[in-house]
């Protein structure tokens, strides 16, 4: 199909004015329930770019400050600050690269491990108990059957 008629077609699947006005209500609700898990955890002193990092490093394992920096989109310098901060905390600990010893290769540490494990517990606990609290059982039938249509919106 020529482009410009893949143009044309993908602008007449304009969202309707339903999906538009779920998709902020979503949108608000998500960002208002990340709020409310993380009060759950406790007081956190740590930057929105350190928790991603801490992520970054559970998920995808040990990894160098350049390595962050790109995978994070950030510049080596800020990923530099963020990183001591983290060292300091003892959230993070680094080893030479046995490659090239220039670099250091970082990793969580065992108390962030746990900090992350016990952090999540809490969540999770709080998230159980208020579905248990507040929807009945067939309500938790629909929230169910939400979270399998919320699945499908960001499963690739």
């Amino acid at each position: 199909m020529p482009f410009y008629l893949a143009m044309i077609n993908s602008s007449d699947q304009r969202p309707s004015a339903r999906a538009g006005a779920l998709a902020e209500d979503l949108r608000s609700l998500v960002g208002k329930l990340k709020r409310r898990l993380r009060e759950q955890a406790g007081p956190e002193d740590l930057t929105p770019s350190q928790v991603s990092i801490l992520l970054r490093l559970e998920k995808d394992g040990p990894a160098t400050v350049s390595s962050l920096a790109r995978s994070e989109k950030m510049r080596p310098q800020s990923m530099s600050t963020a990183v001591a901060a983290l060292l300091a905390a003892g959230l993070v600990s680094g080893a030479p690269d046995p490659d090239d010893g220039r670099q250091t290769i970082l990793s969580l540490t065992k108390a962030c491990r746990e900090w992350i494990r016990v952090g999540r517990a809490a969540r999770q606990d709080w998230l159980s108990r208020t579905i248990s609290a507040r929807l009945s059982s067939r309500e938790q039938d629909e929230l169910a059957a939400a979270v399998s249509l919320l699945k499908r919106l960001v499963d690739d």
